[in-house]
């Protein structure tokens, strides 16, 4: 149900454009809206379809973990709950739920990320706790209820590409289609504001940098498909593959897919002759 209507936002977006009409500047968006449309389409399948087979072969504790973590601290549950643990494979459809989340990249290793854990996790309650009651209308105060989230960004190297992370940790606040980066001071109060509201006081990252945006989603293809694709290599390599035969196979995998993306591409964004 989200890809439909991420699918169908975009299509009614580029048809829009294509209507104002037929110059340079329209076909351009045009056609970053049907490339958006197409990457948010195919990669969160692709990236559940593998980590799903992974899971599988781990024996389901993956799939177990990221069931439990990825569900939200919903209106039917009294006590608040703490950070939810996002991966790639759920985050999309988590952030669809048409509530606020507020999330942290973070590192294992970082010793910023270590320190400030404890006060994430009040954070966390606090807005948890902040949740409505079943059948109270979403603006009944005046604010969305907001999801507080973490994502280990050293391991999901692909969704930290996405919203171009460049350190440890980083956050950000997630309004539908809105993205807004957190800069402020690393307290409770601060951060409990900037989720209440406080966001809407400062402007959203520009829609193609962001994580939703073309380029959001190319980072995100790009980062994947290399780390998928030294995974391949070592896998093959580790099976008893010699190098350069292991190699060759990813190569020519490469460039079958490439062509096949160039070609699907290029049909999807193809212009249309006028009709006079």
């Amino acid at each position: 149900m989200t890809h439909r209507r991420l699918r169908q936002s975009a299509a009614d977006a580029a048809a829009a454009a294509a209507r104002e009409g037929g110059g340079a500047p329209h076909s351009i968006i045009r056609h970053l809206l049907l490339l958006t449309l197409l990457l948010s389409s195919i990669l969160p399948s692709a990236r559940g379809a593998i980590q799903a087979t992974e899971s599988s072969s781990n024996g389901g504790k993956t799939a177990a973990t990221s069931s439990s973590s990825s569900s939200s601290p919903g209106s039917g549950n009294r006590s608040p709950k703490g950070v939810i643990e996002l991966t790639a494979m759920n985050f999309d459809s988590s952030v669809r739920d048409g509530n606020v989340w507020l999330v942290e990249f973070y590192a294992p290793w970082c010793g910023h990320c270590k320190r400030f854990a404890p006060t994430y996790e009040e954070v966390a309650r606090k807005l948890h706790s902040l949740h409505k009651k079943p059948g109270y209308d979403v603006y009944d105060d005046g604010f969305k209820d907001v999801n507080v989230a973490k994502v280990d960004g050293s391991s999901d190297r692909a969704l930290s590409s996405r919203f171009g992370v460049k350190g440890f940790p980083s956050f950000y606040l997630v309004d539908g289609w809105y993205v807004y980066e957190y800069d402020g001071r690393r307290n409770l109060d601060d951060m409990v504001s900037f989720a209440r509201g406080g966001y809407e006081d400062q402007e959203p990252v520009p829609f193609l940098n962001s994580p939703f945006g073309p380029m959001g989603q190319l980072r995100a293809a790009m980062m994947y498909v290399g780390t998928r694709t030294i995974s391949a290599y070592e896998g093959m390599v580790e099976r008893g593959y010699s190098k350069p035969v292991a190699a060759a196979v990813v190569a020519s995998a490469g460039i079958v897919i490439g062509l096949f993306s160039i070609i699907f591409i290029g049909i999807m964004t193809v212009s249309k002759p006028k009709e006079d």
